[in-house]
């Protein structure tokens, strides 16, 4: 308890999975939280749970002046903006490449990648005069691998960890740090609507992503990414910067729920097809 004493922070995409489940735990571990989201009746009514730590603030993060206020309204109600966690995200275009419609396309990058660039723009003009802070982005297993995510997605997650390190070898200099997240497949709604159909099956989610984890019987869930998003954007990651960590029970370093090609022992091969010493 007590690890965000004193901290500030603002999270799009608030209302509901990583987001929510953040505002929880940042509320509890001791920081005050501005929730931005267009999921208004979520929002507000997590606002309420939360009581005089949070404040609800309409965000579409596709619009800049809409981000630009939800920092605004952290400062103006806090007196100060410490964290910020770009976590707002859709699936979003879904298809082979020679189907994808140029809209569904331009929306999910606006939402993904555009939404974050205002995140860290508008978290940087209010941090670097403080010369401290913490910007946290969420990026994906699909933006270190291909062939985890659609196209659209994979795109703009890759894009995401490419802007994190590149805003953080800016912003060190002011004493702000910018990392980001990866996760797999998650117990989320969102997951949950791929998994099973049905976005509120979460349990369901659970046992199917758990049947196909590396980590044995081990699904992902909310709070592994909450946690994560803890550590970075406490003092405890106060040395880390431009790092993309993963929540994904090592599928992007290659485990996989088969287990590795050669897991059993066997003479060593050498030249010719010959074994052993």
């Amino acid at each position: 308890m007590g690890r965000l004493d004193g901290k500030v922070a603002a999270i799009t995409g608030a209302a509901s999975g990583f987001g929510a489940e953040a505002a929880r735990l940042f509320v509890k571990e001791g920081a005050k939280v501005a929730i931005g989201d267009i999921q208004t009746d979520r929002g507000e009514a997590l606002a309420r749970e939360l009581g005089d730590a949070a404040v609800f603030v309409r965000c579409d993060v596709t619009s800049e002046a809409d981000v630009a206020g939800l920092v605004d309204a952290a400062v103006a109600k806090f007196g100060q903006l410490d964290i910020m966690y770009n976590n707002a995200g859709i699936v979003g275009a879904v298809g082979p490449i020679d189907t994808t419609p140029a809209s569904e396309w331009d929306r999910t990058i606006a939402i993904h990648l555009s939404g974050t660039f205002y995140g860290m723009k508008h978290a940087a003009r209010v941090m670097k005069p403080r010369q401290t802070g913490a910007i946290v982005s969420m990026a994906s297993t699909a933006g270190i691998m291909g062939g985890l995510g659609p196209h659209a997605y994979c795109a703009a997650k890759h894009a995401i960890v490419g802007l994190t390190k590149n805003v953080a070898a800016e912003l060190c200099h002011f004493g702000i740090r910018v990392n980001a997240i990866a996760p797999a497949g998650m117990a989320t709604a969102m997951v949950a609507s791929i998994t099973t159909g049905d976005h509120n099956d979460i349990e369901g989610t659970i046992r199917a992503l758990a049947s196909r984890s590396p980590l044995k019987n081990r699904a992902g869930l909310a709070s592994d990414v909450a946690n994560a998003a803890l550590w970075l954007a406490s003092d405890e990651s106060g040395y880390t910067t431009g790092h993309t960590l993963t929540t994904d029970a090592g599928t992007t370093t290659g485990a996989t729920p088969e287990g590795p090609a050669f897991k059993d022992y066997e003479p060593m091969i050498r030249e010719a097809g010959q074994r052993g010493l």
